[in-house]
């Protein structure tokens, strides 16, 4: 008798137990540079990563951790007011069943795009159908780990979140080194790129991605580099233009998806609109500078990465550029509770708050 008590209460526990991994909700995120925690710095041929000082300086020991910024990126933002926890890099050595079942995955990869021929000239980053490889795999994972039942429910309660575009713009089709800057115009490469992102929403509809969101694009002709690039040192009209397009047809294509797919809760974040005004009128938003990177090589521009030999700007908080490329913590903050806003998410007053972000050297 007190071995089918004993034999009753075990089963009960570990009933319990695979229950409870059902029950946290984690998320799993595809992104490029503007999202990654870390995969590209274990990708050791790859020419975009976030290695060096002075990357990462603002988040925990200031150490370089694999994010193309001072600090948070915008998806840790959202994951932290949410309650939610921060996903781990794919390629995180300490990554394990227990870790995905608790946190999920990030499989984000600087570089990387919708389109498989994006960012080819960095030689090694996950594009969009590589990461979602990946998250098949994790998910064999998780059933042999779980069974299956409890890996479907497991899969179908938690967030997803997919931030992927730029580079399809700005490493590929604006660069003439690509084939794709020459086989399509304008309108037909949007078209491209909805039709092979539909594909890949779908693929992860089947995959059990019932809560997805896919972020939007902001002003990219806005960027540091683009505004260098150009004669005048302006935005790029034409590149926002295509950002604009791009989040119109995305707009439409997650509504399609979320009315027709089944169970399905598709939504699009869109922040251009208060980027694009904290870069006409950063000073209203606490803004000192909006059209050059807080981390530079100073006059010498551009420079495409920030490296040991960068000179960093007296206060990164004031700044909407980190590099060339990519939002400073603080304004990653800002569109972050755009998007909140704009969603509808649930705020978590308890959500950790912005480290300082005073250089240790002020120049």
């Amino acid at each position: 008798m007190k071995l089918q008590v004993a034999l009753a209460v075990l089963v009960s526990v570990f009933a319990i137990a695979i229950d409870g991994y059902n029950c946290k909700v984690v998320q799993f995120i595809f992104g490029d540079s503007l999202s990654d925690v870390g995969n590209n710095n274990k990708l050791t041929m790859s020419l975009a990563r976030a290695n060096l000082p002075f990357y990462g300086i603002d988040f925990g020991n200031g150490m370089p951790n694999g994010r193309f910024t001072n600090g948070r990126t915008v998806a840790d933002i959202i994951g932290d007011k949410m309650g939610l926890p921060r996903p781990p890099a794919f390629l995180d050595p300490s990554l394990s069943e227990d870790v995905i079942l608790a946190n999920g995955v990030n499989y984000a990869s600087g570089g990387g795009g919708i389109l498989n021929e994006t960012g080819g000239l960095f030689v090694q980053r996950f594009s969009l159908y590589k990461q979602i490889e990946l998250f098949q795999g994790t998910q064999e994972l998780i059933r042999a780990q779980i069974g299956t039942p409890a890996a479907e429910k497991f899969f179908q309660e938690s967030q997803y979140v997919v931030a992927h575009g730029s580079n399809d713009f700005i490493n590929n089709y604006l660069m003439p080194v690509y084939s794709d800057s020459w086989s399509y115009n304008d309108q037909t490469f949007i078209s491209y790129l909805m039709e092979t992102l539909q594909g890949q929403l779908k693929m992860l509809h089947s995959l059990g991605a019932r809560k997805l969101m896919v972020f939007g694009l902001g002003p990219m002709g806005c960027i540091p580099l683009q505004r260098v690039l150009s004669t005048s040192g302006d935005c790029q009209h034409r590149t926002n233009k295509l950002a604009l397009n791009f989040n119109q047809a995305g707009s439409k294509l997650l509504e399609d998806l979320s009315s027709n797919l089944p169970n399905a809760s598709y939504q699009f974040g869109d922040a251009y609109d208060v980027v694009n005004s904290v870069i006409t009128n950063p000073s209203q938003y606490g803004f000192s500078n909006a059209d050059s990177p807080c981390c530079s090589f100073g006059k010498i521009r551009p420079a495409l990465t920030c490296i040991p030999a960068s000179t960093l700007c007296k206060d990164r908080s004031k700044y909407v550029f980190w590099d060339e490329y990519h939002p400073s913590d603080s304004a990653n903050e800002l569109i972050a509770n755009e998007l909140i806003k704009k969603l509808g998410f649930q705020n978590d007053t308890n959500a950790p708050t912005p480290a300082p972000a005073i250089a240790p050297s002020p120049e």
